[in-house]
């Protein structure tokens, strides 16, 4: 019995794999998209957060706080799906959080909260993971084509 559970196939993210070939080391952490938006994450929270106003605790403070948690949550959560096709849509829910962070950014500047550097540096590292997370987007999206 022990030998037909070893032997046993399962398919994991619509590819089969033997468990032996399981590597418990490599998860969504390991993605360079997870890992930049992460990045991103930290740039919002260390370098946009504390510059709000107080008057913003309830309102852009808590969208920002939001979309940044999402990005890289919506990219685990799409990791751990059964199905190429539903890990897909989390990681595009995670590029639209990119996108609103994008906005929020903008507004922060609009409303003089951030100064030019900050909306330059911010911009930069959310342009550079949404190429990365598109990327990933794409490579995804070939393997369940099974290109």
């Amino acid at each position: 019995m022990k030998k037909q559970l070893d032997n046993r196939k399962l398919e994991l993210s619509g590819e089969e794999e033997s468990v032996a070939k399981y590597n418990s080391d490599k998860d969504f952490t390991t993605l360079e998209a997870w890992k930049k938006s992460r990045s991103v994450k930290l740039f919002f929270y260390e370098e946009v957060i504390p510059r709000l106003p107080i008057e913003e605790k309830f309102n852009l403070n808590v969208q920002i706080r939001k979309a940044a948690i999402s990005i890289t949550a919506n990219i685990s959560e799409g990791y751990g799906r059964y199905h190429y096709q539903e890990g897909i849509q989390f990681y595009r829910i995670s590029r639209g959080s990119l996108y609103e962070l994008k906005d929020h950014l903008i507004s922060c500047f609009d409303m003089n909260f951030v100064n030019k550097e900050v909306l330059d540096k911010g911009k930069s590292l959310i342009e550079d993971t949404k190429i990365t997370l598109n990327g990933y987007i794409n490579f995804v999206r070939a393997r369940k084509e099974g290109k």
